[in-house]
């Protein structure tokens, strides 16, 4: 019950806190990699509460189960296949969400640079005047410490 609280607390402190409202939220399913747009009504299926590194708490992560993942489908768009996404993270710099996020921003015809934009200030896209943050797998959000600093 604790915990169930503490996760409470913190996704509707980042939902406060968030420039974005909307998100595209990336995932692998039998050997692609789908991308599907999501509001913050979605955030408590996708996410859960693993501990934080280095002492900042707990940390609320997109970490999608199959069944979310099945339901996401109905209005998910592929990006490419999961062998060729793996094949540009290991020959790249960036991570798996970093990868991403380039491949989202050049889907809507966009052009991708890495920044470190705070999720309170912007959205990591701008597609028809619309802010989203971009998720792919065991994307972290915010760490119980960095929502407490906020706040």
């Amino acid at each position: 019950m604790e915990n169930f609280t503490l996760f409470t607390k913190m996704i509707n402190q980042y939902i406060r806190l968030a420039f974005a409202h909307l998100y595209i939220f990336g995932f692998r399913y039998k050997g692609n990699i789908y991308m599907s747009i999501k509001d913050s009504n979605f955030l408590p299926f996708a996410c859960t509460l693993d501990k934080a590194s280095r002492g900042y708490g707990y940390a609320l992560r997109y970490k999608p189960n199959k069944s979310i993942k099945i339901a996401m489908l109905n209005n998910a768009t592929c990006i490419c296949s999961e062998k060729y996404f793996d094949e540009v993270v290991a020959n790249s710099k960036y991570n798996n969400g970093e990868i991403f996020e380039k491949f989202v921003t050049e889907y809507f015809g966009q052009r991708w640079t890495k920044d470190t934009v705070p999720f309170t200030k912007a959205g990591d896209i701008v597609v028809n005047g619309i802010h989203y943050q971009i998720k792919f797998e065991k994307a972290t959000f915010a760490t119980e410490y960095s929502l407490d600093r906020l706040a």
